[in-house]
């Protein structure tokens, strides 16, 4: 895994992180099919290791950290739009030679992928979006948030107590699964007190409120190129709406893996790659 930085939106220094060594010639660069992975709220480029993994053995599978997230600057006053995301991915896009790319989003970044999908069409070829609402969640969902993180026990005084809280105790979790806390765990550092998220929780919430409050129908009818909707089967995009944006989207399919919630690649990785790879040899026409 190399790390290459990434100038983004207003000067913010982005972490990439490729996964095989870059191709050192330039020809060989454009006949290699780019992807890029970009994590969802709270979430980090290594969330997709196991993914990106399999990627690397045909595409450059480059996965990148998003402002505040992982080890990408965290700017204190932002700003943390839903324009300074897409514009950071387009960066990466840019700079890294990997247009154009396939883009595949979870969560967060599934939105931003459909929204850059929408404006430079130029640079996406194909679009995964792995279970993210195009509706609007609405201002109780912010506070609900606002009262989770709250209820968060930091600092933890060991990994394993990260792993149990998130995983089985969570008290705003209908369906515990192991790999959550394995997920968030992923997102922890140690500290002098204790381990405690490498993110700012204040800078998730102002991040998340820029989205929350708008419908993002519009944006997706915009995608022109293939899109794969994939939902877990227990997460939190539902069928009905999952089938209504790939009616929405110009040239959507559908896909949903059994016995997983809204960390699908974590939950199931063997089952995602299977919904997901056939639809990225049909666009990369493999």
């Amino acid at each position: 895994m190399v790390r290459i930085d990434v100038t983004g939106a207003g000067g913010v220094r982005l972490a990439a992180w490729e996964f095989a060594d870059p191709p050192k010639q330039t020809g060989e660069i454009e006949r290699v099919p780019g992807v890029l992975l970009l994590h969802g709220l709270m979430g980090r480029a290594s969330h997709w290791a196991s993914s990106a993994r399999w990627l690397a053995e045909r595409h450059r599978a480059v996965a990148l950290d998003q402002r505040c997230h992982g080890q990408s600057d965290k700017p204190a006053e932002g700003p943390y739009t839903r324009e300074v995301y897409v514009e950071d991915a387009e960066a990466a896009l840019v700079q890294l030679g990997l247009a154009p790319a396939v883009l595949i989003g979870h969560a967060m970044g599934a939105l931003t992928a459909w929204q850059l999908a929408a404006r430079r069409p130029d640079l996406v070829r194909g679009l995964v979006i792995c279970d993210m609402r195009a509706s609007a969640l609405g201002a109780a969902s912010q506070r609900e948030w606002e009262s989770w993180f709250k209820a968060w026990p930091v600092p933890f005084a060991t990994l394993a107590d990260v792993r149990k809280w998130f995983g089985e105790d969570d008290p705003w979790v209908e369906r515990p699964h192991a790999s959550r806390g394995e997920f968030y765990a992923e997102v922890m550092a140690e500290s002098p007190d204790g381990w405690r998220p490498v993110f700012e929780p204040e800078q998730m919430l102002r991040t998340r409120e820029t989205w929350v409050h708008d419908a993002h129908w519009e944006e997706l009818a915009q995608v022109e190129c293939p899109a794969l909707v994939v939902r877990g089967l227990d997460g939190e995009l539902g069928r009905a709406e999952a089938q209504e944006m790939v009616r929405v989207l110009p040239k959507g399919e559908y896909a949903e893996v059994a016995d997983a919630g809204h960390l699908v690649h974590y939950d199931q990785p063997e089952a995602w790659r299977a919904a997901v790879e056939p639809f990225l040899n049909r666009v990369l026409g493999e």
